[in-house]
């Protein structure tokens, strides 16, 4: 891949527009200069324009600050989103990653039920048997695509039989898994608000219908019984639940699998360490995350007064999006940062955000990538990549980092 100095000079600007080729092509240049120079940076997509939090301190501090909300009627707005959402798929859309307060802990504690560690832990086999099942289905080809024939399809997988998705019902689910992914990014935002939104609430709801008829063991049946208080999720917050857990937990998963394998790819000292050392998996899925995570904003928070931080005026109504990609490379709190070092420690990335909205299936998102890096590595000592590493192509959508698919050669 290119080294930055071979490209030629940049002109920084604000506002940044983060969704052009120009910014993709030159993200990493873009976030220095921040944590340098804009510590909260101007920056445009779309029609809306907010505040990129550029340094590590910064981003931590803002995600616990009770002056920044998620919920923008508690800004004094009159909707909770910046858009208008048609009311038959608003639960799916307005969930608790847009609220604060009492509301959010409510619904956290409710939903925390169903990620206690050991319900996570006893999906472990689960993923092994589904990792070899589709290395065995290439084996003989002797190459795949790893983005469609393995990244993808394991936190698919994963994550409809966790809210209890019958295998008959699969194929059903991933289309909707695809709709409620790429719909915002690819197709008009009408055709996906009026019509596959609605198609995909529907089926959701029956899902859930079929799961309280049906209770099993399983994470979606502890989603729907009563807290120790009496408290239970309402169908609509269910169906809130249902929507985030399918987006955060299969599109942020399958692109760090795709992430990190391409880094060890771009590093291959760093490859054959691990290949050496498998005992290192753990710290090298630790340092993707801070490396290569995919996710590069929370989502944006809303000034409800002025403030004035560290000398800088940050307006009552400014939208703030903190940048844990660009916190995850503040020389101020690791040291070498743009090295790929998977011995790294400590290592106190935020790639899952901090405080309040801390992923929640942080540790889900862990269990799956390790499994599915270590298994890769076990199966294909000779794993190499079938292309150049810069001729995988990198998505240009704001405030992700997702590279699309390429070919590997197993052997």
């Amino acid at each position: 891949m290119a080294a930055d100095h071979e490209f030629p000079p940049i002109t920084f600007e604000e506002p940044l527009k983060v969704a052009s080729a120009s910014f993709h092509a030159r993200k990493w240049e873009h976030y220095r200069w921040m944590l340098e120079e804009r510590p909260f940076c101007r920056v445009k997509f779309s029609v809306m324009e907010v505040l990129y939090v550029a340094r590590y301190q910064d981003c931590v501090d803002v995600s616990k600050d009770p002056r920044f909300v998620r919920n923008r009627q508690n800004a004094g707005a009159k909707r909770k989103l910046p858009v208008p959402i048609p009311k038959s798929i608003a639960p799916m859309v307005e969930s608790m990653i847009y609220e604060d307060g009492d509301a959010h802990r409510r619904l956290r504690n409710l939903v925390n039920r169903g990620f206690r560690p050991h319900a996570v832990e006893k999906l472990g086999d689960r993923i092994e048997e589904l990792t070899h099942q589709l290395l065995d289905a290439v084996e003989q080809t002797g190459q795949m695509d790893l983005l469609s024939a393995y990244a993808q399809p394991i936190p698919s997988t994963i994550i409809g039989e966790v809210v209890g998705v019958q295998k008959q019902e699969m194929q059903h689910f991933q289309s909707a898994v695809r709709v409620l992914t790429d719909g915002f990014s690819g197709w008009s935002l009408a055709r996906t608000l009026l019509w596959d939104m609605r198609r995909s609430a529907r089926f959701i709801r029956e899902v859930i219908s079929k799961k309280r008829m049906k209770p099993a063991d399983d994470i979606m049946t502890n989603l729907l019984s009563e807290g120790d208080d009496g408290d239970r999720l309402s169908d609509d917050e269910m169906l809130s639940m249902v929507f985030l857990l399918i987006v955060a937990g299969h599109e942020t998963t399958l692109h760090l699998i795709n992430n990190g394998v391409l880094t060890l790819f771009q590093h291959p000292q760093q490859l054959e360490r691990l290949r050496a050392e498998p005992a290192l998996i753990d710290s090298a899925v630790e340092e993707m995350l801070r490396f290569c995570s995919p996710v590069h904003g929370s989502k944006p928070a809303v000034a409800v007064e002025d403030v004035l931080w560290n000398g800088f005026k940050i307006e009552k109504g400014t939208n703030l999006i903190p940048n844990w990609a660009s916190a995850n490379r503040d020389p101020r709190v690791f040291p070498n940062p743009d090295v790929f070092d998977i011995g790294r420690s400590p290592n106190h990335h935020v790639a899952f955000a901090h405080g309040a909205h801390f992923c929640l299936g942080a540790q889900l998102a862990r269990l799956e990538t390790k499994i599915a890096i270590r298994t890769l590595l076990e199966r294909f000592p000779n794993l190499r990549l079938g292309i150049e590493p810069d001729e995988v192509d990198l998505e240009k959508t704001p405030f992700w980092h997702r590279h699309r698919g390429y070919p590997v050669i197993l052997s």
